[in-house]
């Protein structure tokens, strides 16, 4: 570059000084199309620009400022006056609708500072959670703790449990909103079939645990349901150690459900390629993949799984004859169900 080349241009770092700009974010704004030297060494690559550049730049920065994004300022920039205004009207609009939520939130988190630990879901999907996963709770209170329904909070999640070590089921609710350290506790099934019949009428609800109840609250009303104060078995063992799936069946949940309801006696399902064959006689169509097995069950164990499931299908993950087998359906994944075979069930494909 020759000496009358550079007449009327200043560099790159005398720009940065002027507007207010880094070094870094000028050539930034270069790459992008927004402020474009005026000359660019070639063998060393430096900036230069015009002094009337210098107005460009700190308008710029000035608008970076205010987080108005770069295609914005670049419409800004190039528009007419009248565009330039109407975009500049539009963010600063923006700008205090964000601050009304940012006020908003900063409210709720102070107030909620004060509050306990409390989860708040939709009444509605704990109501069913309850009736789902009570299915798999014990009839007796032979042992107490196994009549009962575990309730987790944790990590934006109630998750809830019950097991008579037969079955096992387990359903998680995506919380409204949360608040505190996780917590759990096994609530008494006393009074549990009163209190889902009430959630059904009430839109939101919150949980509150203490040391003898879990406190429900909603529409102005509040219940008080009882726990058992002792430790619910570790399910999350016996989910972890079910193994790799041998079979994977898809079958439609009515006609499975009408199979059961007919059976008085331990219920044999031979699984192969064409479906189930259900105790020798009735077969269902199945979507099949996997090798063939035959399991045996007590029909009340096998029917009050699939009767809690939801949606037309039913997927049954099997991984041997003496492992439960998880259900779980379509509409609604989030439900895992396992119910446990009476005995090992043999054929001649199982010794191969």
């Amino acid at each position: 570059m020759t000496s009358s080349e550079f007449e009327g241009l200043i560099t790159i770092g005398v720009l940065a000084r002027a507007s207010g700009l880094t070094a870094s974010a000028l050539r930034f704004y270069d790459d992008c199309g927004l402020l474009i030297p005026a000359r660019v060494d070639p063998i060393t690559g430096y900036r230069y620009y015009r002094e009337a550049q210098r107005e460009r730049a700190a308008l710029i920065r000035q608008l970076r400022a205010i987080d108005l994004p770069l295609e914005t300022i670049a419409r800004i920039l190039s528009g007419a006056p009248a565009v330039a205004r109407q975009l500049l009207d539009h963010h600063v609009d923006d700008l205090a609708r964000r601050a009304r939520e940012a006020a908003r939130i900063v409210a709720a988190v102070k107030e909620s500072l004060e509050m306990s630990p409390h989860v708040a879901v939709s009444a509605t999907a704990l109501a069913e959670a309850l009736e789902q996963v009570r299915a798999a709770a014990a009839r007796t209170r032979e042992i107490p703790v196994l009549a009962g329904v575990l309730v987790e909070a944790g990590a934006n999640a109630l998750t809830l449990t019950a097991t008579d070590r037969y079955r096992l089921s387990t359903r998680t609710l995506v919380p409204h909103r949360q608040h505190g350290c996780a917590w759990s506790l096994v609530l008494d099934p006393k009074g549990l079939a009163a209190v889902t019949a009430w959630l059904r009428d009430v839109d939101e609800i919150v949980a509150t645990p203490t040391e003898h109840a879990l406190i429900l609250a909603g529409d102005g009303a509040e219940h008080h349901s009882a726990v058992i104060a002792e430790p619910f078995p570790d399910h999350r063992a016996v989910l972890s150690a079910l193994g790799p799936v041998r079979t994977r069946v898809v079958v439609a949940r009515q006609s499975l459900l009408e199979m059961l309801e007919k059976a008085e006696a331990t219920v044999q399902l031979a699984i192969d390629q064409t479906g189930i064959t259900v105790s020798d006689s009735s077969h269902l169509p199945a979507s099949v993949t996997g090798s063939p097995i035959t399991l045996s069950f007590d029909p009340a164990t096998l029917l009050a799984a699939v009767h809690t499931a939801l949606g037309p299908d039913l997927m049954l993950d099997i991984a041997a004859t003496d492992r439960p087998v998880v259900l779980r359906s379509a509409t609604d994944g989030d439900l895992t169900t396992l119910a446990m075979p009476t005995r090992p069930a043999t054929t001649p494909d199982e010794n191969t």
